[in-house]
């Protein structure tokens, strides 16, 4: 079997060695030392100000909306996983959708601006595949229009756009540190700011709102333990070596596929990326339907990530007063594109059998047209 994802997983004796003070110490959660210890390495090692580790990805979007007082319209893609829309509905806020850009698959910035009304509060755009977004653009919309921007960066730990982790940008950005990421804690997140008061304010947040006896705001319990921060501080070193190995496969496909057929997201300018999924676009959903059987007839999964375009789901819409918002790009791409395998220890022999039953699919299409 080859799943679309592998967790990686480090030396059980290295773990176990972080398990073994937990037992001595007895203290498993509430702020705990290796929380704290794994928020100043990922600090370190993204070269944030501020970062708080947290329970999952879609609480600390949960957090950011409420942290920064947003509860109208938010412009976002359509084109990410449902958490980034969920969250929105979560918190009673009106997702109001902006197509995304024919090549990179991210939020178009062309789109944003003639969708602000009175209403509109924030942007929250996703950083689709780890890729950067319009970043300079999204920013100038935002301060001509008083605008915050939110970034849902679930995939981006490791990556950067001009020198400068993809974590670093907006007023506040979130990332999933779930078992299928390049860096992972299990379950996790975190939210990142260089902002203080909004720091302290999350710190607050994700801790029912007090700090001992003393309750200082509203909060919640987005609190992490200390078996998921021994994990992360278990991968966190390994991370560079994680995204070298991830390169490589990344290499065998586009050495590998026929790319007559199929096309893949360009890469923004000024990324270095940390290879973190590999999608790849077909010409049709038959064509892909057909792929996916294929693949799933050899124990291959591939995933439809992401599908269905999230403007076109029944409580998007009707979060909408029953009006479906048009976004004729993510409603295409969505059907048609499929992420392959991808993790660190897939061999090139595997890689060579994925990309074969690939080509061959495709092939079979072509001639029946």
């Amino acid at each position: 079997m080859i799943n679309v994802t592998k967790s990686y997983l480090p030396d059980l004796d290295e773990y176990t060695n972080y398990l073994k003070g937990i037992w001595e110490r007895v203290h498993l959660t509430n702020d705990g030392p290796l929380l704290r210890e794994l928020e100043m390495q990922m600090k370190e090692f993204l070269g944030v100000k501020h970062l708080k580790f947290c329970t999952n990805g879609t609480i600390v979007l949960q957090m950011a909306l409420k942290a920064l007082d947003i509860t109208k319209e938010v412009i976002t893609t359509p084109f990410s996983y449902v958490a980034t829309t969920n969250a929105l509905l979560w918190e009673g806020c009106t997702p109001i959708f902006a197509d995304i850009r024919p090549d990179d698959y991210n939020i178009d910035p062309d789109k944003i601006e003639p969708l602000i009304t009175e209403n509109t509060q924030a942007i929250l755009a996703t950083h689709v595949y780890g890729n950067a977004c319009q970043i300079e653009q999204i920013q100038a919309i935002a301060e001509k229009y008083k605008l915050k921007v939110i970034y849902d960066a679930a995939h981006t730990f490791g990556a950067t756009y001009n020198n400068r982790s993809i974590l670093s940008y907006g007023d506040l950005s979130t990332c999933s540190f779930h078992a299928t990421k390049v860096f992972h804690t299990v379950e996790g997140g975190c939210i990142v700011t260089d902002d203080d008061a909004l720091a302290e304010k999350l710190h607050f947040y994700r801790s029912f709102g007090h700090r001992n006896d003393d309750y200082f705001s509203i909060g919640i319990n987005a609190k992490n333990s200390e078996f998921h921060a021994a994990m992360g501080l278990c991968v966190l070193p390994k991370v560079p070596a994680l995204i070298a190995a991830r390169k490589q496969v990344f290499g065998y496909y586009n050495d590998r596929l026929d790319f007559s057929k199929i096309t893949r997201p360009s890469l923004t300018p000024g990324v270095d990326y940390n290879y973190a999924y590999y999608p790849i676009v077909f010409d049709s959903e038959e064509t892909l339907l057909r792929v996916v059987d294929s693949l799933k007839a050899q124990n291959i999964t591939p995933r439809r990530y992401f599908y269905p375009s999230l403007n076109t789901l029944p409580f998007a819409i009707a979060s909408g007063n029953g009006k479906e918002q048009s976004c004729p790009i993510s409603e295409d791409v969505a059907l048609r594109v499929l992420c392959l395998p991808l993790y660190p220890d897939l061999t090139e022999a595997q890689v060579d059998q994925i990309c074969g039953i690939v080509n061959e699919a495709i092939a079979v299409v072509s001639e029946n047209v």
